[in-house]
Formats: C-alpha cells, sequence, structure tokens
C-alpha cells in the first residue's frame, strides 16, 4: 500500500509539473504574440541627396533616412521598411495607406496637417533660399527682394512646401506679389540651366541640394557654379510624416527623437551629411 501511495505522489507530482510547463509555455506564446513585430512601410523621395536618396548600390541613404534608422534600432516593436519613390508618391501612399510615413524634407503646411500626423518633434532642418546670378547677388538676397525687383521666380510644384512659403508671402504682401507658375514636377532639373540663360531669375532650393549637385566637382550642374550663387533667407524645420491611423507610431518615434536630439546625435548626423547644424540655425531662426 505504501508503495502504490508513493506511485501516486509521485504521478501527482509530474502531472502537476506538466501542467505547469503547459502553462509557462503559454504564457510564452501570449507574450510573443503581444511583442509581434509590425513592419513600417516608409517612403522616401530617391532624387534628393543628400537628404533622402538611393545610393550606387541601391540601398536607402540621406540624412533623414539615416536617423529613421536610429529610430528603427531604439524601437523593437517596430521593422522600418524604407521604399524609395517619387515626392507625389510618397505623400499620396501616406494619405492613402500604401506607406505607413515618409521622410521627404518636409516643411509643415496646415493643409498637410489635416491630412497627415505631424509629429510632436521636428526630424532636422533645411538652409532655404534663393539661386540666382552671381551678377544679381545684390539685388535679389530673400523673398522680399525679389518681389521688389520684380524678378521672375523658377515655376514651383504646387504640392510642394516651398510652393506654400512664397504663397503666404504673397498673401501677407499682396502689393508686391511674386509671380508664382506652377510646376509639374518637384523636381525641377533644368532650373539651374534657366537661370545661366536669363529665363528666370531666382530658383527657391535648398543650400544641401545646391552644394551637391553646383557646388560639388563632380555635381550635375558644377560647370554653372561660376555664373550661380545661393542666398540663404531662412532655417525651416522639417519632418516626417505619418498616416493618420498611426499616432501610436509617431508617439514612439517622438520619444526616440527627443532622446538622440538630447545626446546631440542628430547634430553630428547633421554636420555629416550637411556640412553644417541644421539645429543650431534653428535656434538662431528669428
Amino acid at each position: 500500500m505504501k508503495h502504490i501511495s508513493k506511485s501516486r505522489r509521485i504521478a501527482a507530482s509530474m502531472t502537476v509539473i506538466l501542467m505547469l510547463m503547459l502553462l509557462v509555455a503559454s504564457c510564452q506564446r501570449d507574450a510573443d504574440e503581444l511583442t509581434e513585430v509590425q513592419t513600417v512601410k516608409i517612403a522616401y523621395a530617391q532624387a534628393a541627396r543628400p537628404i533622402t536618396f538611393t545610393d550606387e548600390d541601391g540601398r536607402a541613404s540621406g540624412y533623414d533616412v539615416e536617423v529613421m534608422r536610429l529610430v528603427d534600432e531604439r524601437l523593437p516593436e517596430y521593422a522600418f521598411e524604407f521604399i524609395g519613390t517619387s515626392d507625389e508618391d510618397a505623400l499620396i501612399g501616406v494619405e492613402t495607406g500604401a506607406y505607413d510615413a515618409t521622410v521627404k524634407n518636409v516643411f509643415y503646411t496646415e493643409a498637410r496637417a489635416a491630412r497627415y500626423i505631424y509629429p510632436k518633434e521636428n526630424i532636422g532642418g533645411s538652409n532655404t533660399g534663393l539661386v540666382v546670378r552671381i551678377e544679381d547677388r545684390d539685388r535679389i538676397f530673400d523673398l522680399e527682394s525679389l518681389a521688389e525687383s520684380r524678378g521672375k521666380l523658377v515655376p514651383i510644384a504646387p504640392q510642394s512646401a516651398q510652393y506654400a512659403l512664397v504663397a503666404a508671402f504673397n498673401e501677407k504682401n499682396p502689393e508686391q506679389a511674386i509671380e508664382l507658375l506652377s510646376a509639374d514636377d518637384f523636381n525641377l532639373v533644368d532650373a539651374y540651366t534657366w537661370l545661366a540663360e536669363t529665363r528666370f531669375d531666382a530658383f527657391l532650393n535648398l543650400k544641401a541640394l545646391y552644394a551637391f549637385q553646383v557646388e560639388a566637382e563632380d555635381g550635375p550642374f558644377h560647370h554653372l557654379e561660376s555664373e550661380l550663387l545661393y542666398q540663404p533667407f531662412a532655417a525651416i524645420p522639417t519632418w516626417p510624416l505619418f498616416n493618420q491611423e498611426h499616432q501610436a507610431l509617431a508617439d514612439a518615434y517622438d520619444r526616440v527623437i527627443a532622446d538622440l536630439k538630447e545626446a546631440g546625435t542628430l547634430r553630428e548626423l547633421s554636420l555629416t551629411w550637411y556640412g553644417e547644424d541644421v539645429f543650431d540655425l534653428l535656434d538662431r531662426a528669428p
């Protein structure tokens, strides 16, 4: 009888142990399901070196992309997938849900704020200015002087925030409004040539793009460097845009970006990619 009783106790103990093992396995499975990694599709503009571009190896690159990679590293619940596309498709895709977010040197506009989520933390900033002919350097150096001189501005895509920037200036200065022509494309590769040919008097551009396209010895328009000049007039914050269904993702981005800014990491990246600290420009902006 003692032998039978002992066997029953052993069997009962084994049953309890087995049940505990099954319970632990079930809890682990539930935990794994709760921490399942969510893929985030991030669209980026392919032809905006050094801001965002596809490099020679077909890999997403540029300042905005590298910042988002740092965000990805610090958010284990997400896995970022970078998808190269056009400026137009990036905006449409995020709005419709084809993409979850985009990085493409986005300025803030009220119209976009109604269709996308702007996070609280900007991703960086743009040194914004006018490209002019060297002989016009004392005549055209900002939007006010362009308006006063009745200079002709290179057309701008209506979807672009630069278009909104000029439109806002015109609204405040109706008596000296700049003629604002619409372009079919965000990237006007002929703009520099048009300036040199005197078809237009100014091209609203970013210093980072001008440095790569004109100042760099291997830039596609380096041959015009002796004829053109970049005139900076504003530092403007830039942002990623998130689909309206992804507030939690935008909040997670904000937490990481705040830490990266405090650590000085984004200032270092800005110096690496732009050759200047855009956050210093933003701090000094009026």
